[in-house]
């Protein structure tokens, strides 16, 4: 898909667009919590977008391997203060969360694009996001973020996560949700083995074989340090690759840390390989 509808704006995917994290948790796996303090992630926010940004996701509750949930109460409190201050950035602003009556007053605040990683699978979430413009991330994940790497199985990995996102994409379709406001993420390090996330990073092209647009967020996640034996401090590098292969095989989106570096590696495969994805 070459563009995607994102709540005030529409963005063209033909060049890909770089996500940048903005951690409210108090336990993000990637050490980078920010334990509800919105003025450092304003400043975080503001240096992401010097950096060249295009995209900016926050989240409130941690979805880290066993993690535990947040109250919807403290989950509002630091989502509405985050996009009071940032609304009128003119950049589009996207929500992690799972929980309706957080996606519903996102929204209602001028959030962008819901980024849920239940995939718009509990009671009245479809009902919070469809009548809106707003862009909408499905992602697949076994199990739920406290037990998820307890034991994660597939038979096909590639087929079982293929079916699910189908599955999850004609639900939002029936409520009224246009093709082009859905992006579709694989979830790596959601339920998954390293050789699951691999399978999934080798066929990612699969995901997008229907023309909806691909967001990979793999940034220091455990399968780079089971490849690089790096700790999750010290997975720029490895993080970066992952990025740029996950653009080269066809993600519209990445979602990363690192913006800086990011960026500067498409730009430098865009200026060799020329195919008009520049970054």
């Amino acid at each position: 898909m070459s563009t995607f509808q994102c709540g005030r704006f529409r963005l063209d995917l033909s060049s890909p667009k770089v996500m940048a994290i903005i951690n409210l948790t108090a336990d993000s796996f990637a050490g980078d919590g920010l334990h509800g303090d919105l003025t450092e992630a304003v400043r975080r926010a503001e240096c992401a977008l010097e950096q060249g940004a295009h995209m900016l996701d926050v989240g409130a509750e941690s979805t880290r391997p066993g993690a535990h949930a947040v109250s919807p109460a403290q989950e509002l409190e630091r989502v509405l203060g985050f996009i009071e201050r940032t609304r009128d950035w003119k950049v589009p602003l996207s929500i992690d969360t799972q929980k309706p009556e957080v996606m519903a007053a996102a929204l209602a605040a001028g959030a962008d694009m819901i980024n849920d990683i239940n995939a718009f699978r509990a009671p009245g979430a479809i009902e919070a996001v469809a009548a809106s413009n707003a862009g909408l991330c499905v992602m697949h994940m076994q199990g739920e973020p406290r037990t998820m790497q307890d034991n994660p199985r597939y038979v096909d990995v590639l087929a079982e996560v293929e079916r699910f996102l189908d599955a999850r994409v004609r639900a939002l379709e029936m409520a009224g949700v246009a093709r082009d406001r859905i992006v579709l993420d694989p979830g790596f390090g959601f339920g998954k083995r390293t050789e699951h996330n691999y399978a999934l990073l080798r066929e990612l092209k699969r995901f997008g074989a229907d023309g909806l647009a691909v967001l990979a967020g793999m940034s220091r996640k455990s399968m780079l340090g089971a490849v690089s034996g790096r700790a999750v401090d010290e997975r720029m590098p490895a993080s970066v690759a992952a990025a740029l292969i996950a653009v080269q095989r066809g993600a519209g989106i990445v979602r990363v840390h690192d913006v800086g570096p990011t960026l500067d590696a498409l730009k430098v495969w865009q200026a060799v390989c020329g195919d008009g994805r520049a970054a």
